[in-house]
């Protein structure tokens, strides 16, 4: 049985649907992100399975199932709770206690007794870091640091579910790394099921599913590999200058479906089998135009352009509907 268990969940904040109709699952020891930018859904979806938020429910539509370990999160919402550690977006702690204050506050709110409570601690301080920082406040935490501390407040009480809502964002790419790091880690060694919402395609790429999420619809999902190669054999890198222009002249092409800079290069979205004409006309108009370019070549495609494609997808057939 998986350890998060999402079927049909809708979730409405007057005349927005904010969650519509979502499923998926996470396995133990599997990592899944849910990706998506600012407003897609992805918080709101997190605060459902924590027992933050209520779902909505829909005239005739199939019966919403929420399980967090088996137990359901709403008929057994201190149950399911128990099982799980939740680091939300903003640091939530208190920031006048010491680094093992907090711990130690947190554990004891888990239920943990003295016993227990004491070399989980220590045992967890020492996994992200923290060890050395026990005596400090809160307060005076660097922002990774903080999100350390964050983590290990989620996990004082060896929970078998991680919820982490954007983790790293505003933090520098150094801590984002050792987080990451600890994750890996965290799963690898406790077998803990992890949902992870992040807009940073790099730490998509880290999950072991992903589901791209867009007006509160899961757009598609999948393992990282698998979406890039939907794109196998149609995407382009173009370097050269000036951009601005090489991006008109490529969008100019009507085999080109998309131009997006990455950088400083070009991504081309290509139709199937066009790559090789499109590389020529692009030379020979860049050459005519006064241009100048560096290199062009097919690349493997990336999360981000799987994400650009799927969005201008949907956006068309927003259109469509409005049509």
């Amino acid at each position: 049985m998986p350890q998060i268990q999402v079927s049909h969940l809708f979730r409405f904040f007057g005349s927005n649907q904010a969650v519509d109709d979502i499923s998926f699952s996470v396995e133990a020891g599997e990592i899944y992100g849910l990706i998506g930018p600012d407003g897609a859904g992805k918080t709101t979806t997190i605060r459902l399975l924590c027992g933050a938020l209520l779902p909505g429910r829909l005239a005739n539509a199939p019966e919403t199932i929420l399980r967090i370990a088996g137990k359901d999160v709403l008929r057994e919402t201190d149950e399911a709770r128990s099982h799980l550690g939740y680091l939300p977006q903003r640091f939530s702690l208190y920031e006048e206690l010491t680094v093992l204050e907090n711990l130690r506050f947190f554990a004891e709110v888990r239920g943990l007794s003295a016993r227990l409570w004491q070399p989980r601690c220590m045992e967890i301080l020492e996994f992200v870091g923290l060890a050395e920082f026990i005596d400090r406040r809160a307060g005076q935490l660097s922002g990774g640091m903080r999100q350390k501390l964050g983590l290990a407040a989620a996990l004082v009480h060896s929970p078998e579910v991680l919820l982490l809502d954007e983790p790293t964002t505003g933090v520098d790419p150094v801590t984002r790394q050792d987080f990451w790091q600890l994750i890996i880690r965290l799963v690898a060694e406790e077998g803990v099921a992890v949902l992870v919402s992040t807009p940073y395609m790099d730490e998509a790429a880290r999950c072991g599913r992903v589901g791209f999420m867009r007006k509160g619809i899961i757009l598609v999902e999948g393992r990282p590999d698998e979406l890039r190669a939907s794109l196998n054999g149609r995407i382009l890198e173009v370097h050269g200058e000036p951009l601005t222009r090489l991006r008109a002249l490529a969008r100019e092409d009507g085999d080109v479906e998309d131009a997006q800079l990455f950088g400083d290069r070009l991504h081309l979205r290509v139709k199937p089998g066009t790559t090789g004409s499109v590389m020529h006309r692009l030379e020979a108009s860049v050459i005519g135009q006064g241009g100048r370019l560096s290199s062009i070549r097919p690349i493997t495609p990336q999360l981000e352009d799987v994400f650009i494609n799927l969005l201008e997808g949907q956006a068309g057939g927003d259109q469509l509907a409005m049509e």
